[in-house]
Formats: C-alpha cells, structure tokens, sequence
C-alpha cells in the first residue's frame, strides 16, 4: 500500500520534471536578422555546411537594413547583424541591443557611385543623391558633406532603400547613390564612378551582430551556436575558398568572380580580430564606439552622447 502511495506521489514530480527539461532542450530558434551584404555571407554559408542548426539559430533576410532594423525594434527578431551606427541608434531609443560580435569592417566596400560626367563628391551639389534613410546610408553621407565641407542642404536627399538603387540610377532618376555591394558593381557597370567610399573614414563603418539583452540572458546557448559557426564559416573561407565562393556564388546568383569582387575593401572579423576588438574596455571597438558616437552627435544623427558601457557584451569570444 505505501509503496502504491509512493509511486502516485513521485509520478506527477517526475513528469513535471521531464517537461519542463522537454521545454528547455526545444527552446524556440533565435530569429537573426540580415539584409544583401557580402560580410553577412558567413551566416548563410555556415547554414549551408551544418555548422549551424535551423531549430536553434533561423536567418531571416530583408530587402534592406531599414526593415531589419524595424523588425528588431518590434521585436520581431532576437538578433540582427547591422552597422555599429544603428547598434548606437538603437540605444538612443531605450532598445538594448548588445554588441556581441564583430562581423565585418568595410575599408572601401561601402561607396558613393555617381553617374558619368560627376568627377568628384563637390560635383554632387545640386544633384539627386539616393540615400537609404535611418541606415548607414545617412552615416555615410554625412561624413562625406563633412569632410567636403558641405552640408546635406547642398545635396537633393533622394530616399529610397538600397533594393531600388540599380533601377533609379540606371533609368536616370537619381544622380548617385549611397550604396554597397552587390548593388556598388551594377551601378559600375551602368558606367558610374565612386566618388567616396569608407577608405576615407577607416575604421568607422563595422558590422556587427546584435542581440536584445534579456534574450541573451535567458537563452546563452543559441547565441553560443551562432558565435561558434560563424568562427567556422569564417575558417572554412580561408582554407577551402573556391567551395566557398561557388557556395554564396550560387546563393546570390552572381558570378564567382563577382563575389571574390565584393570583398574587396572588406575585411571578415574572424575570432583574432573579435578578440582584439571585444576583449574588455582593452577592445579597440571602445574607440572607434566612443568616436562614431561623437561623430553622430556633431552630424545630428544622435541626439546627445550616450552612456556606452553595457553595449558591448565580449561573452561569446571567451
């Protein structure tokens, strides 16, 4: 009879016990959020190579960085790989997106093409300029004006998202675009001539993946996954390119010489360059955030400095 007792009892613990394990192991898949970019091609390919699991992390494209951004601000998303401008933008709206790794920095990947007869930026005065507002389009031509000693109202802001850059330039309806591949390579090929580009403010234009805070406290595992695939994705493009670039060749519908092309000017951050840019207030990325924050505030592009400590999270190098 006690023994009967006893197993009524310790059945109903043991099942609580199994489901709430059940629940745990089948979390739902962090949802990450990317637009068109060649620095966000690891992700995809490290998807390919089952270096990273669909139960545990899901890629989810956007025509443009703009709807990426809405879409982690409505918290459709957990996490999305965005310009370290937009990390920033985001803070100044209460949404705590933490920096947690470092995917790319573009030293010339991210341009200013101009149709022919525009030989230099100061020849944009007056001129139609595409620009995808409340990205890092806005970024970039702000620090092109300034550095040319120009204003925005020298210019005819044109705003458009980066999915309609090759069409407007292409049937004359803009005069130059603030733009990135593969989209910088059609507007080559329609015979326009880069006018800026992110050589000219290095160190300032970085990619980086973020994730809302209290879902990164609640589930370390997924974002674990996803550090540690692109860590490998990132290692499998160096020892085994040609497969790679047939790969994102094949997903991006665009030659292989096309692809070994958008690279150019962009530099992947593998776990040597996320350790040297994360590792604690020793991380150079404290720089270049303290620096990029001071440049939005005089451009207008932030209201007021921010408090930058807690927006870099270096948990997933170490």
């Amino acid at each position: 009879m006690q023994r009967i007792l006893l197993m009524k009892l310790t059945l109903p613990l043991l099942l609580i016990i199994l489901l709430s394990a059940c629940s745990t192991d089948k979390a739902d898949p962090m949802r990450v959020g990317t637009n068109l970019w060649p620095g966000y091609e690891p992700l995809y390919l490290a998807e390919e190579l089952n270096y990273m699991t669909k139960d545990k992390v899901r890629l989810v494209e956007y025509p443009s960085a703009s709807d990426v951004i809405r879409a982690f601000r409505n918290q459709s998303l957990e996490a999305a790989a965005l310009t370290l401008d937009e990390a920033l933008s985001l803070h100044q709206d209460n949404i705590p997106a933490e920096v947690v790794l470092v995917l790319d920095i573009s030293e010339g990947a991210d341009v200013i093409v101009a149709r022919q007869g525009i030989e230099n930026f100061k020849d944009l005065k007056g001129k139609k300029v595409a620009v995808e507002s409340g990205a890092l389009g806005a970024y970039v031509i702000s620090r092109a004006l300034a550095l040319n000693n120009m204003t925005l109202s020298d210019i005819n802001v044109v705003h458009l998202d980066v999915s309609n850059h090759a069409a407007a330039f292409k049937e004359g309806k803009v005069d130059a675009a603030v733009t990135f591949e593969p989209v910088r390579t059609k507007l080559l090929g329609y015979g326009g001539k880069e006018v800026f580009s992110s050589r000219e403010i290095p160190g300032e234009v970085v990619d980086v993946l973020v994730i809302h805070r209290d879902y990164l406290q609640k589930n370390p595992k997924q974002a674990e996954h996803l550090a540690s695939a692109w860590f490998k994705s990132i290692q499998y493009m160096t020892t085994s390119n040609a497969d790679a670039v047939q790969r994102i060749a094949k997903r991006l519908k665009i030659t292989p010489d096309e692809v070994i092309a958008s690279y150019d000017g962009l530099q992947l951050a593998g776990h040597l360059e996320n350790n040297k840019m994360l590792d604690g207030k020793k991380g150079h990325l404290h720089a270049t955030l303290k620096k990029l924050s001071d440049t939005m505030v005089d451009n207008g592009l932030l209201k007021q400095g921010l408090e930058l400590n807690g927006i870099i999270n270096d948990r997933l190098i170490k």
